[in-house]
């Protein structure tokens, strides 16, 4: 009975999150809600009696992961989206078939596998002997590109930020102040 309601407000929040992060235009609220997300999944990982694997998910990904990711939205600014052009309406099929093949994807699932019991795991799931042999092993390449792909993410981010006024470059501002006086700055002796 316990684990029903803890699995059931689990979902209900890992969702709810997932559709903040999506729907949100302010990059703090999406970068937050992601962190709930994790923490939701970090729950589910409980539920399965893996609590290597949910702590790693706590300390690495709402923590180390998610704290890069606030430091670079706050160092490209917390602005919302800005409005963006219409899409082509093949990329609107494009979402909406990848979409609804998702849905088919999780309903055969679902049909598959028998929820109304528990999830059968074997003893091994989450133990850190089992993480190490799967990414070390078979997922190796795509655990190491996703990292590279973390990395090359915040370092875009960054080069390709607005530059803000540079040192010493004079602001509208210094302008309309030296023009009011009817002083040439460069002209006038310093």
């Amino acid at each position: 009975m316990t684990y029903d309601i803890v699995f059931v407000v689990a979902s209900v929040v890992a969702i709810s999150a997932a559709l903040m992060v999506v729907l949100s235009g302010n990059p703090f609220i999406s970068s937050l809600s992601l962190i709930a997300n994790l923490i939701a999944l970090a729950t589910f990982y409980i539920l399965l009696q893996s609590d290597f694997l949910a702590a790693a998910q706590v300390i690495v990904y709402a923590g180390a992961v998610m704290i890069m990711f606030l430091f670079v939205t706050a160092y490209l600014g917390g602005r919302a989206d800005e409005p963006t052009r219409q899409r082509p309406w093949w990329q609107t099929l494009a979402a909406l078939v990848a979409a609804a093949g998702i849905a088919a994807e999780i309903v055969f699932g679902v049909e598959r596998e028998s929820f109304l019991h528990g999830p059968v795991v074997s003893g091994a799931f989450g133990a850190p002997q089992a993480i190490a042999a799967s990414f070390l092993g078979r997922y190796l390449l795509a655990f190491e590109g996703t990292s590279v792909l973390l990395l090359i993410a915040a370092v875009g981010g960054v080069v390709l930020a607005p530059a803000g006024p540079r040192r010493g470059a004079r602001t509208s501002r210094t302008r309309s102040r030296s023009s009011r006086r009817g002083v040439c700055r460069r002209c006038s002796p310093r």
